[in-house]
């Protein structure tokens, strides 16, 4: 009040504590300096005020699909702009087959915000799981009204994708309502996924008809299920266990991840000759210490597999078992497993080495064959019926004067 009162006495008469005044400074008085300081700092300050709504915009949208433009592609980065929002996709976060270009439009969804000393820094992602999720939100009504759910997604970004759904009314068809009229729902996806492979599974709370899904489009012949340790054999045929790994084992890893078993694939010779490795008696085996084994036949280790599933400080507990003795034990299994994968290679070997003979010796008598067939015999000079010229004629009746006086 005393200030204001100095600068203007009848102002201050009218007003009480808590009243509003404003005070008109001349800006003449200020140099050249403070008023670029001022301008900074207002710059300043509506730059964080800037920032400041950028990040509290995009922190409550974390887990939506948002729409931009691509402003810059490096190396490790892509970095797409929406409005005054520059957000940032790196390499790990994009689809390895595609390729950006400046002003190409794209669709993300927002996987994280976080405040640096830049600003906010906004993560964007197009090989996250939830990325899946939300395109199948959008494309299909019925997971977005809650009658159809997603139990579990597992991806191969630009390969291959597994998912698992399921229907809580009996009336809808849940693989069906995904695929949707011709395919035209699926189709949209795969095309925004640049033609990433999509199964649609459906859920089953049975263990053996679930995997047994997750694995298409390869048929398992037997499943091996303990679901207490969520662990699977899955025994296929030889010429199909290939198929059912997929390239670079793709296809069993992403089964299982989408039903959360650890699942392993083997052909049925193989899975055969490792079921006689395993009953093998200890005894049997070769270089096997004579003196341990029958402090582990006593404790329930008679066999290669009761040795292999038997934890290691168990074993050592057994008197007799000290741990050079155990080394000896384990190196003389492992000969025997890799001698008897050795002879299986040589047995593969003659048999091919015997099929690529047979198909020599099939060879070479139709080779035979043929030459025969294309072989005719040679004429003799064939006899001219054309009529003899004169001197020809002359010729041939002198030699047969000849022949009359002779």
């Amino acid at each position: 009040m005393v200030e204001i009162a100095k600068v203007d006495p009848e102002m201050a008469n009218d007003l009480e504590l808590g009243d509003t005044y404003v005070e008109i400074i001349d800006p003449l008085i200020f140099g050249r300096r403070l008023i670029h300081m001022a301008k900074q700092f207002f710059s300043q300050k509506l730059q964080d005020v800037e920032k400041k709504y950028i990040y509290e915009d995009y922190a409550n949208r974390v887990g939506e699909i948002i729409i931009g433009t691509v402003h810059q592609v490096q190396r490790d980065n892509t970095f797409v702009n929406i409005e005054h929002a520059e957000l940032r996709m790196p390499r790990k976060e994009q689809i390895k087959s595609e390729r950006y270009r400046r002003g190409d439009s794209i669709r993300a969804i927002i996987k994280s915000v976080e405040i640096t000393s830049r600003g906010p820094e906004i993560l964007i992602s197009r090989s996250d799981n939830h990325f899946l999720y939300k395109l199948f939100e959008m494309e299909v009504p019925e997971i977005e009204d809650g009658i159809i759910e997603i139990r579990s997604i597992s991806r191969h970004p630009g390969e291959r994708a597994k998912i698992i759904v399921q229907s809580h009314d009996r009336r809808i068809d849940p693989v069906g309502a995904c695929v949707g009229m011709r395919g035209s729902r699926i189709q949209a996806i795969v095309r925004e996924l640049n033609n990433e492979k999509i199964d649609i599974i459906n859920y089953s709370e049975k263990s053996e008809i679930l995997i047994s899904r997750a694995l298409s489009p390869a048929k398992p012949l037997d499943l091996y299920i303990d679901d207490d340790r969520k662990y699977c054999i899955a025994i296929f045929d030889d010429d199909e266990l290939e198929f059912a790994i997929g390239r670079g084992g793709v296809n069993v890893n992403l089964a299982a991840k989408s039903t959360e078993y650890h699942i392993d694939a083997f052909g049925k010779k193989e899975y055969e000759q490792k079921l006689t490795e395993q009953e093998m008696p200890l005894a049997n085996i070769q270089n096997m210490p004579a003196r341990a084994v029958k402090p582990l036949a006593d404790n329930g280790v008679s066999t290669v597999s009761e040795l292999l599933n038997s934890e290691e400080e168990r074993l050592l507990e057994i008197k007799g078992i000290a741990e050079t003795t155990l080394e000896k034990i384990y190196d003389a299994v492992q000969s025997f497993v890799e001698a008897n994968q050795a002879e299986e290679k040589d047995d593969e070997e003659i048999q091919v080495g015997l099929s690529d003979s047979d198909n020599i010796e099939i060879n070479s008598k139709t080779e035979q064959n043929t030459d025969e067939k294309n072989t005719k015999k040679t004429p003799e000079k064939e006899i001219s019926n054309e009529p003899l010229s004169e001197t020809n004629a002359k010729q041939s009746s002198e030699d047969k004067l000849e022949k009359v006086q002779s």
